[in-house]
């Protein structure tokens, strides 16, 4: 049985980490290399940084603090936000990143993810797509969420699978940041749609959510930020609870 993933996520925004409720009113939560070293120590199985600005703003993901990063951790490190091109994600890749996450750039131009699975290998391509559930129709946003789309989340991430997406990375922006769990119906759906793993975002406040989250919403790995930064759950204590309740994990 694989094991389930626990994956803290920075938001970064001007070099700091910030976190918000909805993909709005940001707060700062700390300083993102010295978060990645103490979750490294603390047990998490991946990390996921995501430049939340850089497409919004037209610019690149920054890479010296990516490097900064990967110096500092051992475990597996996702990193997007303006990735637009094979060069981006080689110079990426090379910085000490172990995956890319795309997500505008691959509703403007879908081919870039069978460019990145064939040079790369689909292991290190993950689709981030932000949806939003609106009158019981999951429609796809882009740029941080700024920006509604006609792309149906099931229909899109069946088609990024297609393409040569490794996994995909799926962010209920209704539930984002609420703390009252994941978007669990929406999630088990979309692992009935594709057969790569998913990781759910947006919700996280308690244990039991991620408990939910791998039972009900079959997730393959969750991903949080707020409860991880400002201490509300401590990730062993998280796991060992995975573990009691029967879930596989990696202590």
């Amino acid at each position: 049985m694989l094991t389930k993933r626990i994956i803290p996520c920075l938001d970064i925004k001007n070099g700091r980490t910030v976190k918000g409720v909805n993909f709005l009113d940001l707060r700062d939560a700390g300083d993102p290399v010295e978060l990645a070293k103490k979750y490294a120590k603390l047990g998490a199985d991946e990390l996921v940084f995501l430049d939340i600005s850089a497409t919004l703003e037209g610019r690149k993901t920054m890479i010296d603090l990516v490097l900064k990063v990967a110096e500092q951790v051992n475990i597996p490190f996702t990193v997007g936000g303006g990735i637009s091109s094979v060069g981006d994600v080689d110079q990426l890749l090379k910085s000490g990143a172990d995956k890319v996450s795309i997500n505008s750039s691959a509703v403007k131009r879908p081919e870039l993810v069978t460019e990145l699975s064939n040079k790369f290998g689909s292991q290190c391509v993950v689709v981030a797509i932000d949806a939003k559930d609106i009158d019981g129709e999951w429609m796809v946003h882009l740029a941080g969420g700024t920006i509604p789309t006609d792309l149906n989340l099931f229909d899109w991430a069946k088609e990024m699978e297609l393409r040569g997406a490794g996994e995909i990375l799926f962010t209920s922006m209704n539930n984002d940041g609420t703390k009252a769990g994941f978007a669990n119906e929406a999630l088990s759906r979309l692992s009935e749609t594709v057969n790569i793993p998913i990781i759910a975002s947006g919700g996280a406040g308690t244990i039991q959510h991620f408990v939910d989250t791998f039972k009900i919403g079959k997730a393959d790995a969750a991903l949080a930020a707020s409860v991880f930064h400002f201490g509300e759950i401590e990730i062993f204590d998280l796991k060992r609870e995975l573990k009691q309740q029967d879930i596989a994990v990696r202590l």
